[in-house]
């Protein structure tokens, strides 16, 4: 049975989605030397962010009343930040395609382990008062406004910080992406996202699957 993701009305969102099987679990996968290669500064790219991306990103999130800035501002402007300070994060092979799309793309993904979701699957905006746990020590954010995808537990995938509950690990077979686009940037998540797509199809044995919105 195919994975299915509802969205609620939006007023700008343009999302795209895929789910991926891997053969083995992400601890045994090693990033391909194609993906990270992309990194180097004369890498040639589909994709390049820019400060119209940035700004009509931001806009997104800032519909359902998010303030998008400091700690909260989209992953996509933490990992321009971090390629441009050599710090760039490497964390799995499934993790290490997505930031790469990110970066390139300018557009936040989020990556879901999809044997954690409890529940179907809805994209809206929080409510007020809504908060989840994003990293191992605890912390909590504040995600009143932000978009975010949304399991029967509450939060999972959101275009700032992933939820920890569902965050990939060194177990994880099955992901589900989100590529959280606006269509105020025609064209741009299907590209994002057909882009993705390929780096992930370099993984040995990972095979993408459809989504149904």
């Amino acid at each position: 049975m195919g994975t299915t993701l509802t969205v609620a009305p939006h007023r700008l969102l343009d999302a795209g989605a895929f789910v991926t099987r891997f053969a083995d679990p992400l601890a045994a996968l090693t990033t391909p030397a194609a993906i990270a290669d992309l990194l180097a500064p004369d890498a040639k790219t589909p994709l390049s962010s820019s400060e119209t991306v940035r700004s009509e990103v931001r806009q997104l999130l800032r519909e359902g009343g998010f303030k998008p800035a400091g700690r909260s501002k989209p992953a996509s402007e933490y990992l321009v930040a971090a390629h441009a300070e050599n710090r760039f994060p490497r964390i799995n092979a499934a993790v290490d395609a997505c930031n790469v799309a990110s970066l390139f793309s300018g557009l936040p993904i989020s990556l879901i382990d999809l044997d954690r979701i409890v529940g179907p699957l809805e994209i809206r905006v929080c409510p007020p008062s809504t908060s989840y746990v994003f990293n191992p020590s605890g912390q909590v954010i504040d995600a009143s406004g932000l978009l975010a995808v949304f399991d029967a537990e509450g939060p999972t995938g959101t275009p700032v910080k992933d939820a920890q509950r569902t965050k990939t690990h060194d177990g994880t077979r099955a992901t589900l992406a989100v590529v959280w686009g606006t269509n105020a940037l025609p064209g741009r998540t299907e590209q994002a996202t057909r882009w993705y797509r390929e780096l992930v199809a370099m993984i040995p044995g990972a095979t993408n699957e459809d989504v149904s919105f």
